[in-house]
């Protein structure tokens, strides 16, 4: 609990007087108010906390919606960090048949709350399990941060694509909560970055997960069919051997390096990038490319960019910072959004599932005031989006991450 009270004074979203709180008496919903509801709602066993319950329904104001936010923010960490206390002392997480290892190291003493996390994937790959075995002890001795955990994960299978795999998003995804809730980690100070193979797979992760990430860097990989369109609101650094030619890891370098150009070019608010082609330097680089970790670590997270563009990979998602589609199926790879906010208006192109979510929040704009939303040419919503428990809960269900919680949700129709 200590660790969590840590974690919610660390927090912009939660005021200090929240931390806190006294429990109500449970009576009528009708004669409690919002919040005294949501606290007799979290009073009650898990398994009797409905989703659909009256009392996550009711509208929030601003200072109840916060309120509600530390509540029930303060019972997932809770939650999220009794799942993963094993796992995270084993260093080990498993979803399905695949496990996800790790070794790690802290740097600097930053307070629970603050530490940043920085995940650095091994190369190797399509190779005997000694041989990746190699390459991540490699990989742990490295890279130093000035300050936060470095972490290693050793890739579940021995595949090339050890790092790109359908099953490396939900791990990474597991991991990540783990660590906030566990050991402290801002979940805006989340960094990724990998050698060789491990770079192939920042050039996937990366635009496919740029939600959960501060910044990236990509040292030798090849990126294959993966697309940087999806970095917009991810500082992303590329870093290369000049004599690097295997699979033309140099030439692809260099194109990469002016398609980045190009983007933040027409969008000077987006596609922020470094670029370091070595001359001469082969594929390993004399440990050159560790000037990253200082450039990187200048970013934090903006969990709510006013600018989104979103294209689904061949592995799909089903949420990208505060766009949502429920019927994960109606995901299909190669779609894309583009979503902006201008004052109280957000406009929408591209392919758009009926029944997509925009998760909102006041840190995105003003929800006391109307909010006019178009897609594609089209008025679908034009009035207020009230705040309610149950937008935080169902965002809190999804991530233990404060910081991109919704407070208030419109649906496609």
């Amino acid at each position: 609990m200590r660790t969590l009270r840590f974690l919610l004074a660390a927090s912009p979203l939660v005021p200090a007087l929240l931390l806190s709180v006294s429990p109500v008496q449970a009576g009528p919903v009708a004669a409690q108010t919002p919040v005294a509801a949501i606290e007799a709602w979290l009073a009650r066993p898990d398994a009797a906390r409905r989703i659909d319950d009256p009392a996550l329904a009711r509208p929030l104001s601003r200072a109840e919606a916060d309120r509600a936010l530390a509540l029930l923010g303060a019972e997932h960490l809770r939650a999220t960090a009794a799942r993963y206390a094993d796992a995270v002392a084993a260093k080990q997480i498993t979803i399905g048949d695949k496990t996800l290892k790790w070794e790690s190291k802290v740097f600097g003493n930053a307070a629970p709350g603050k530490r940043s996390l920085w995940i650095s994937m091994h190369g190797g790959g399509n190779a005997e399990p000694a041989v990746n075995d190699q390459q991540w002890r490699n990989q742990i001795r490295l890279y130093e941060p000035a300050e936060g955990i470095y972490l290693a994960p050793r890739a579940p299978t021995d595949t090339w694509n050890l790092w790109h795999e359908g099953h490396i998003d939900p791990l990474f995804q597991a991991l990540i909560d783990a660590q906030v809730a566990v050991n402290g980690v801002d979940p805006d100070r989340v960094y990724l970055m990998g050698y060789s193979a491990g770079g192939d797979g920042v050039w996937q992760l990366a635009p496919r997960m740029a939600d959960r990430f501060a910044a990236a860097a990509m040292m030798a990989g090849h990126p294959n069919e993966s697309s940087v369109l999806g970095l917009r609101n991810l500082p992303f650094a590329i870093f290369m051997g000049g004599a690097d030619a295997a699979y033309d890891r140099n030439r692809i370098a260099a194109d990469k390096t002016a398609e980045l150009d190009r983007l933040h070019a027409a969008d000077p608010d987006g596609y922020v990038h470094m670029s370091r082609i070595y001359p001469g330097l082969p594929h390993w680089m004399n440990r050159k490319d560790a000037e990253a970790l200082p450039w990187m670590a200048g970013f934090t997270r903006n969990p709510w960019p006013k600018r989104i563009v979103w294209l689904q990979d061949d592995v799909t998602h089903d949420r990208f910072y505060w766009l949502h589609i429920p019927d994960a199926a109606a995901a299909k790879a190669g779609d894309q959004i583009v979503a902006s906010v201008e004052g109280q208006v957000i406009t929408l192109t591209g392919t758009v599932p009926a029944g997509a979510e925009l998760r909102l929040s006041d840190r995105l704009l003003n929800l006391d005031r109307p909010v006019k939303v178009i897609v594609n040419g089209r008025t679908v919503h034009s009035g207020k989006v009230a705040r309610t428990g149950l937008a935080i809960e169902q965002s809190l269900r999804e991530r233990a991450d404060m910081a991109s919680v919704a407070t208030g949700v419109v649906r496609v129709r």
